[in-house]
């Protein structure tokens, strides 16, 4: 377990009180925590962070402009499909089921490729996938990066303020880590590179990725159905970007126990099934808790 205490970067605040207690940060503190991680000026190692949400404040304007220029209901049907449902299922299908818990494998590189660039590029594997291994070791507990005891904000900032990698890692245990992203497919710094940019991911590969996704994904759309269709999508695909951080506060009750008997067979932490996820996105979350590994929770 020293590996899994130790593969995130400890907030300033710290996981615990002095009693070793979970301890629940003030929003002060947790604003505090998250524009000093996402200052690049100051330190060029949270570029990853600084990355994730400048995504965010780019596809912001579709969304307004999709709301108060081009909004049709056809057009919003079509954003609403995207983003709760083709966003959302790859979310469960890339990120969760494969990246992460490798619940099932690709014949070749290539149907890995393809179905990682199903959807717009919005957030970087390494975020969610080292910190979702934290979340199954510490469910619920104190070191869990969303714990949803520590309220909303806690987890709406938790990519920023939770999720990044310890950025003073041995060499031994930064393998270790990088080996949790191996089947991602993605190019993954040398130890030395790691010391100098304290990520997995590399800035020049990762932005590029991103860039030429995007590029690919706006023609699309734009060759489907014109300027608006692509404003529709790229909106949805924001108001997505933004959802999910809400995910795991509500998927584990927002701090309160909301199991059901007969409905979340998992009693080893407080995530919940909820009808929602699980119909649109297959993300029956109590069940995945039982079975991580398991492709499919839906049973």
């Amino acid at each position: 377990m020293i590996f899994i205490d130790e593969i995130l970067e400890k907030p300033s605040y710290g996981w615990t009180d002095v009693n070793g207690n979970f301890y629940k940060p003030t929003n002060k503190e947790l604003l505090r925590e998250f524009f000093g991680r996402l200052n690049v000026f100051k330190n060029k190692k949270n570029w990853l962070a600084f990355t994730s949400w400048v995504s965010i404040l780019i596809l912001l304007p579709f969304f307004f402009l999709f709301v108060f220029k081009y909004f049709t209901w056809p057009l919003f049907i079509a954003a609403f499909v995207y983003s709760m449902i083709i966003m959302g299922t790859h979310g469960t299908i890339w990120y969760h089921r494969y990246s992460t818990h490798g619940a099932y494998q690709f014949r070749n590189p290539f149907w890995r490729w393809l179905t990682q660039n199903l959807v717009l590029k919005i957030i970087p594997e390494e975020i969610y996938v080292l910190s979702h291994h934290v979340h199954h070791a510490k469910s619920d507990t104190p070191g869990d990066p969303y714990n949803a005891y520590g309220g909303f904000l806690y987890c709406f900032l938790a990519d920023v303020n939770h999720q990044l990698i310890n950025r003073n890692l041995s060499e031994a245990d930064y393998n270790k880590a990088s080996g949790l992203m191996e089947k991602v497919g993605i190019y993954r710094n040398s130890y030395k590179q790691y010391q100098k940019w304290g990520s997995i991911a590399n800035p020049l590969t990762t932005v590029s990725f991103i860039i030429l996704n995007w590029s690919f994904w706006f023609t699309a759309f734009y060759l489907i159905g014109g300027i608006p269709l692509a404003v529709a999508l790229f909106g949805g695909a924001c108001f997505w970007a933004i959802g999910v951080r809400t995910f795991n506060y509500e998927g584990h009750g927002k701090g309160k126990d909301k199991r059901t008997d007969g409905m979340d067979f998992n009693r080893n932490d407080m995530s919940i099934n909820q009808y929602w996820p699980g119909i649109v996105a297959g993300e029956w979350h109590n069940n995945h808790h039982l079975y991580p590994s398991s492709a499919r929770s839906g049973f």
